[in-house]
């Protein structure tokens, strides 16, 4: 029997599709805010690391190639960006394609596997839980900016708790890769669903209040904390969301306030 977070992965790659499903061919070329990626790139850059957790659920001779080859070019100076276009040479209509078609096939497969298994990974291994809740993270960050780009506003469903549960677990890892000391404690989080719900979480290091869409943002690094409406106090709080990274890799700058919004 699935468990929510494949269906909840699944759901926001059919989001995804339903606001790229319309564009021509020319409109894949269109440089969005994030970096200069192009909406081609965004639909790449999903579709490689989709591929990579199912190597990675096929164990760790199935995935180490992939591994290897991604770490051996980035220490030679070779951008993911390049590796990912030369792993997927495919663009266009064809790219918009194989990426929904594989999402699918990934979420039926996925409907039997053991939400515990650990997985390998480029960094440490993780649960097969966590490495779906990445792919939905990942799918909702980066459509993020074809959103914006295309001037849509994204209806948010209360599957984004599995992004701000990802926020939350992070806290740490913010702080580390940023060379900075873990604090004790985490502010506490009062954050409203998109159902109006309200969700709880942290303990009382200061506070941070206001939409789960606004906290999944900020963490995701997908708006400057100044464009949302979310209230920081304390000093705890206000350093979480000045660095606050829930994706694994090197210390990334949040954007600048201003640089990120629906065009």
């Amino acid at each position: 029997m699935s468990f929510s977070q494949v269906e909840d992965f699944l759901a926001e790659s059919e989001t995804l599709y339903d606001a790229v499903r319309g564009l021509d061919e020319t409109d894949f070329g269109r440089a969005t805010q994030f970096k200069g990626w192009t909406v081609e790139d965004v639909l790449r850059h999903l579709h490689f690391w989709n591929r990579a957790v199912e190597f990675a659920a096929q164990g760790e001779d199935a995935f180490k190639g992939l591994r290897d080859r991604v770490t051996n070019a980035i220490e030679n100076g070779i951008s993911l960006r390049e590796v990912e276009r030369k792993a997927i040479p495919e663009g266009g209509m064809v790219l918009r394609a194989t990426w929904i078609g594989f999402a699918r096939a990934l979420a039926h497969r996925w409907q039997n596997q053991d939400p515990k298994a650990r997985l390998p990974w480029v960094g440490p291994s993780m649960s097969a839980r966590s490495a779906i809740t990445a792919r939905q993270m990942e799918t909702w960050a980066h459509g993020f900016e074809i959103f914006d780009l295309l001037g849509l506003e994204r209806e948010e469903q209360d599957r984004i708790r599995n992004i701000v549960v990802l926020g939350v677990n992070t806290f740490g890892w913010a702080h580390q890769v940023h060379g900075l000391e873990v604090p004790g404690s985490m502010p506490k989080l009062v954050l409203e669903a998109p159902s109006g719900a309200a969700w709880e979480f942290g303990e009382s290091a200061g506070s941070i209040t206001g939409t789960a869409a606004d906290f999944a943002a900020v963490v995701t690094q997908t708006r400057a904390l100044a464009d949302t409406d979310l209230r920081v106090e304390g000093p705890v709080a206000e350093t979480w969301m000045a660095h606050a990274q829930c994706f694994a890799g090197p210390p990334e700058t949040p954007p600048a306030r201003g640089t990120r919004r629906r065009v």
